[in-house]
């Protein structure tokens, strides 16, 4: 092991990454327009397999999230916790990001519904012709955990 182990952590298998992706409810989605990139804290809902969701609530005048959202190859995604004793997990994934579409809707409620920050909210939005809903398909995904084995 080397010096530098307790701050790079270990790597995190499949199942631990899963764990991480079921139990937390907020990171930070990275896109890319133009060249410029653009990270912003959302809650996420995820679907227990390859697909993250995010409702872009209340758009702003410029609809940066949208826009970048619509520009991006590649989204990535991370999440992360980090315990008083110091130890901590993290998770990257990767992948499309699109919005969804209607036929979509009762899907990524369930899963925002089942892990998303604040999920009392999706309540103030029922089914509608196009929801502002985006889902990340996860192509790649990665874990590190420092004191969490």
């Amino acid at each position: 092991m080397s010096e530098f182990q307790s701050l790079l952590g270990l790597e995190m298998d499949a199942v631990e990454i899963n764990d991480v992706l079921t139990e937390m409810g907020i990171g930070v989605l990275s896109m890319s327009a133009e060249g410029v990139p653009y990270g912003v804290p959302l809650s996420f809902g995820y679907d227990g397999e390859d697909t993250l969701y995010f409702l872009f609530l209340e758009a702003s005048s410029d609809l940066r999230k949208e826009t970048y959202a619509e520009q991006a190859a590649v989204a990535s995604f991370t999440t992360f916790d980090v315990t008083p004793d110091g130890s901590w997990r993290s998770v990257i994934v990767s992948g499309s990001l699109d919005r969804i579409s209607v036929d979509e809707w009762d899907a990524a409620r369930e899963a925002m519904a089942g892990n998303a920050y604040q999920s009392n909210l999706l309540s103030k939005y029922e089914i509608q012709e196009n929801p502002n809903v985006w889902a990340l398909r996860i192509q790649q995904r990665s874990g590190r955990a420092v004191g969490q084995q």
